[in-house]
């Protein structure tokens, strides 16, 4: 990507990452050329499509309580959802969405792909004391676990 307005380079590769995870422009309606665009789609809302994109590409992972309360919404909503998918997200699914989507996006990149980074945050991993990092999404505190447990992983300090 080059420089920004403000002389700094975008970290534009996770970027896309994730926004193909959730669809890409066609479902998000704009291309994502930095984390400003990113932040005014998620205070947007989400397309619902997004969410319909993002579970329909898991792998490993389906509808289960784990995956509702990382991303703030239930099964059943979901499939009401499925039915709406024009419908927008709130701002706070939208944020906990993309989230998601921004660590399966880098535990892939960490892992090597898209099912080992599945199976990783089902496992309770030893460096969480013993907890699943999907489980630990729920919560700001439990996602800022998740990203350093990632960083410490991708650096080689846990194995």
């Amino acid at each position: 990507m080059g420089p920004s307005r403000h002389g700094k380079t975008e970290s534009s590769p996770n970027l896309q990452k994730v926004a193909a995870l959730l669809g890409g422009a066609r479902i998000l309606g704009r291309s994502l050329k930095s984390p400003l665009d990113a932040h005014e789609v998620i205070i947007r809302g989400l397309p619902g499509k997004a969410l319909i994109h993002l579970i329909d590409s898991l792998v490993v992972l389906r509808a289960s309580a784990s995956l509702d309360r990382a991303v703030g919404m239930s099964v059943r909503t979901f499939q009401r959802r499925k039915d709406r998918p024009a419908k927008p997200l709130s701002q706070e699914q939208s944020g906990r969405t993309w989230k998601f989507a921004e660590i399966l996006a880098k535990a892939t990149d960490v892992l090597g792909s898209q099912d080992e980074a599945e199976q990783w945050l089902e496992r309770p991993a030893i460096g969480l004391d013993r907890r699943r990092p999907i489980d630990l999404l729920a919560t700001p505190a439990g996602v800022e676990l998740v990203e350093q447990h990632l960083t410490r992983l991708e650096y080689g300090v846990y194995a």
